[in-house]
């Protein structure tokens, strides 16, 4: 049996979850409203507090499925009461990130701004920095996969590299330096 699987998803207070046709789990919160469909050959039952998955077979295409739609619900769950949040940092020399409404703007360097508009599920934020420490942004939403979808692209337009750590990175990632040339080894 799946580990993960086997698990059953505890709701919340504040939470609720509706089993709908064609094996579609749609779940409500404070913070918003997600929906996934569920493979057929899983099985879903919500027993009181409880979401339950179970397998018809030990086949290695039902075991991963197995797994698969029980994180995939419990993620719906946790971004429905809790949301999840994604801070990112922009270290170089005149790297900034300006928010307007679901606009980010990033200087990073190119001779021109990136203009990205962001998905209404996503809110972002620029928390004030201290004279020294890098901008930061901060993505908050109750859909895991698209946050974190989102903070992926943004790291794209400028991702850190080895010798120096310049670029962006996730807030408390521990990057790969590497040590550069010597000047004169003689």
């Amino acid at each position: 049996m799946s580990r993960i699987g086997k698990l059953p998803v505890n709701l919340p207070a504040g939470v609720s979850v509706e089993l709908l046709d064609g094996n579609v789990v749609k779940v409500k919160g404070p913070l918003g409203e997600l929906s996934q469909k569920v493979d057929p050959d899983i099985e879903v039952t919500i027993e009181g507090n409880e979401i339950k998955f179970a397998r018809p077979t030990d086949q290695p295409r039902h075991r991963s499925m197995h797994g698969l739609y029980r994180a995939l619900v419990h993620n719906m769950v946790v971004g429905v009461s809790e949301g999840f949040t994604i801070t990112q940092e922009f270290v170089g020399v005149g790297y900034r990130v300006e928010v307007q409404g679901q606009m980010v703007i990033l200087n990073l360097g190119y001779s021109h701004s990136i203009q990205l508009l962001l998905p209404k599920e996503v809110k972002a934020e620029t928390p004030q920095v201290r004279k020294g420490e890098n901008p930061r942004l901060v993505l908050k939403s109750c859909d895991k996969q698209l946050v974190g979808q989102v903070a992926a692209k943004i790291r794209s337009f400028r991702e850190p590299e080895p010798y120096k750590g310049k670029g962006i990175k996730y807030a408390g990632e521990q990057l790969r330096r590497k040590a550069g040339k010597s000047a004169s080894a003689k």
